[in-house]
C-alpha cells in the first residue's frame, strides 16, 4: 500500500510539473510572436521614414529624404509651403509676404545669407537654397539642394518641381487643379468687362526714378495677370525681354491701356513717385486720362511664388471690376 501510494504522488507531482512546463513554454512563445511582430511594424516605419533617393542637382547627384519632415530654406519658402511641406526656417523677408506670413508662425528666421549655426540648431532633414553661399557647410548639415533662380519658368513647373523634391506629389497635383479653377473663375468673371482686345502693363518705379517694365514671369503679378487671366502684354513688349528699363521718352510706345505700377522705395521718400505724376508724359498716357491705371503695393505684388500668385488673381479681378464699375457709375 505504501509503494502504491508514493506511486500516485510521484504520478501527480510528475502531472503538475508537466502542465506547469507547458504553460510556460507557451507563454513565452506567445509574448515573442507580438515582440517580434511588432518589432517588424517598428522596423518598417522606421525605414519608411529613413528611407532615401537621388535627386539630379546643378551640384550633381544628391541623396535625400523621400519624405522629408523638416526643411530649412532661404527664398523657396512659398514653393515649399505649395504643396504642404513643413518649413522650419526661412529668410528675413519671407515673413513680410502677405501670402504665406500665416503659414510660417512656427518657422524661424535663418538670415541672408544662411546663418549656419541657426541652420545647425533647427536639425533640419532637407536643405533647399537658390543661392549656393555657404553650400559646402549647409550640405555637412543636412542634404542640400541648391536650385538656381529661373530653374522653373512656370507656375505649372514650379509646383510639379517642388512636389517632387519634397515627395508631395499629390499635394502638388491638388494646388495646381485649385489654381486651375482659381484662374478659370478670374476669367469668367472679367468676362464682358474687359475689352478682349485691351493690352495690361507691370511697370515698376525705384527709388532713384528709373522706371521698368516686366514680363509674365518677373513678379509683380505678370504669372497671374498674363498666364492665369490670359490678358495681352502690350504691343511693344510683346515677346521680349522679362524686365527693360525705360526711359520716360520711350514710355508711350510701352504704355498699355491698362497699366499696375509698383514702387520700390524702402524708405518710403516718395518722391520718385511724385515726380513721376507730375510729369506731363505719365499725365498724357491714355491709362491716365481713361483713369485705368493702378498704384500697387510693392510688398504684395512683388511676389512670385505659387501662394502669391494665386492670391494675386483675385487681387487684379476685383480691382478690375472695381474700376469699371466707378469708371462707368
Amino acid at each position: 500500500m505504501m509503494k502504491k501510494h508514493r506511486l500516485m504522488m510521484v504520478t501527480a507531482m510528475l502531472f503538475s510539473l508537466f502542465f506547469v512546463l507547458l504553460a510556460c513554454s507557451k507563454t513565452p512563445e506567445n509574448t515573442s510572436s507580438v515582440d517580434t511582430e511588432k518589432g517588424a511594424e517598428e522596423s518598417e516605419t522606421a525605414q519608411q521614414s529613413d528611407a532615401n533617393r537621388m535627386f539630379e542637382s546643378v551640384k550633381g547627384p544628391v541623396e535625400i529624404p523621400e519624405r522629408p519632415m523638416r526643411i530649412v530654406t532661404d527664398f523657396y519658402g512659398g514653393e515649399l509651403l505649395s504643396v504642404g511641406a513643413n518649413v522650419v526656417g526661412v529668410e528675413p523677408t519671407a515673413f513680410e509676404n502677405p501670402f504665406i506670413k500665416d503659414l510660417l508662425k512656427d518657422a524661424v528666421e535663418i538670415g541672408q545669407p544662411v546663418n549656419v549655426e541657426k541652420v545647425l540648431e533647427l536639425d533640419p532633414d532637407l536643405i533647399v537654397v537658390m543661392y549656393d553661399e555657404n553650400y559646402e557647410q549647409l550640405a555637412e548639415i543636412a542634404p542640400t539642394l541648391h536650385i538656381p533662380y529661373g530653374t522653373a519658368t512656370s507656375i505649372q513647373e514650379t509646383v510639379e518641381l517642388f512636389g517632387d523634391i519634397t515627395g508631395n506629389q499629390e499635394e502638388a497635383e491638388a494646388f495646381l487643379r485649385k489654381f486651375d479653377q482659381k484662374a478659370k473663375e478670374g476669367r469668367e468673371k472679367l468676362a464682358g468687362i474687359i475689352d478682349a482686345e485691351a493690352t495690361f502693363g507691370i511697370y515698376e518705379l525705384t527709388d532713384k526714378g528709373e522706371l521698368w517694365i516686366f514680363g509674365d514671369n518677373a513678379g509683380r503679378g505678370g504669372q497671374a495677370l498674363y498666364n492665369a487671366l490670359g490678358l495681352k502684354l502690350p504691343h511693344k513688349n510683346e515677346n521680349e525681354e522679362q524686365t527693360l528699363q525705360l526711359s520716360m521718352e520711350v514710355l508711350p510706345d510701352y504704355a498699355a491701356d491698362y497699366m499696375f505700377l509698383t514702387a520700390y522705395d524702402p524708405e518710403k521718400k516718395g518722391e520718385a513717385l511724385q515726380n513721376l505724376k507730375e510729369s506731363a508724359i505719365w499725365q498724357g498716357l491714355d491709362a491716365i486720362q481713361n483713369n485705368q491705371v493702378f498704384y500697387n503695393d510693392f510688398d504684395t505684388f512683388y511676389r512670385y511664388d505659387p501662394l502669391a500668385i494665386y492670391g494675386q488673381i483675385d487681387l487684379f479681378v476685383n480691382m478690375l471690376i472695381d474700376r469699371h464699375q466707378e469708371n462707368n457709375g
